[in-house]
């Protein structure tokens, strides 16, 4: 079977919109750098509803730490439609709830789908009460997400709903090199974890590994 371009996909959804017409769009958004690219290529084509909606993130300061970038690029990013930055209180017990009985599988397996699934059933939910034409994601920018996963899981959710599920790979044509670019030049915290707090313990391991790599030998030696 061929694989899918769902970058080229939405290419093609797009060109069909009407030249007069700007269609109501919700984006879920993990996190303001990697919106960045993701928000630059949608704007011209979208008014969007920015749903930054994450409740694996931990603890509760990161939340708050990542949102605050998210307004930091909201109130510096140019755009010519509308962007409405729609953020639930935090919570992280739909998070748990999720991923109960699989919470120590690797990264990039049954926990994270099940976490992708809760984010966007509830990404789903947003787009209908906002009364959205489309719905889709920031996650597929990441060169850690499985953009098929994350393509068909949408598709699934918005089977037989008002809301139209926008298919993406947004890494694809050097997305992700472009969101670390503007990150830098908004001047963007930018996390070196996913979010939840099996993913901190990763990271707090590849930090250890990496600082006994770049410790001298004089001091490793004592």
């Amino acid at each position: 079977m061929e694989k899918r371009q769902y970058h080229k996909e939405m290419a093609a959804e797009i060109a069909k919109i009407p030249a007069d017409t700007v269609p109501k769009l919700l984006l879920h958004s993990c996190c303001g750098p990697c919106s960045t690219a993701v928000l630059e290529q949608l704007m011209p084509h979208f008014e969007i509803v920015l749903f930054y909606y994450n409740p694996n993130i931990a603890p509760r300061g990161e939340y708050g730490r990542r949102l605050a970038a998210q307004k930091q690029l909201l109130a510096q990013l140019p755009h010519c439609h509308p962007v409405t930055l729609v953020a639930p209180p935090y919570d992280d017990a739909p998070f748990w709830a999720a991923v109960k009985g699989v919470e120590d599988t690797p990264e990039m397996g049954e926990r994270c789908e099940k976490c992708i699934a809760q984010r966007m059933q509830e990404s789903l939910a947003a787009a209908i009460a906002y009364h959205c034409d489309y719905f889709t994601t920031t996650l597929s920018v990441s060169p850690h997400k499985n953009a098929p996963y994350i393509n068909a899981c949408g598709e699934a959710i918005a089977a037989g709903q008002p809301v139209r599920y926008l298919p993406s790979d947004f890494k694809k044509g050097g997305g992700y090199a472009r969101s670390v670019e503007l990150s830098g030049v908004y001047g963007l915290y930018r996390q070196d974890y996913c979010g939840c707090p099996m993913s901190l313990r990763e990271a707090e391991i590849r930090r250890k590994a990496k600082d006994l790599k770049n410790m001298p030998d004089s001091v490793l030696e004592k």
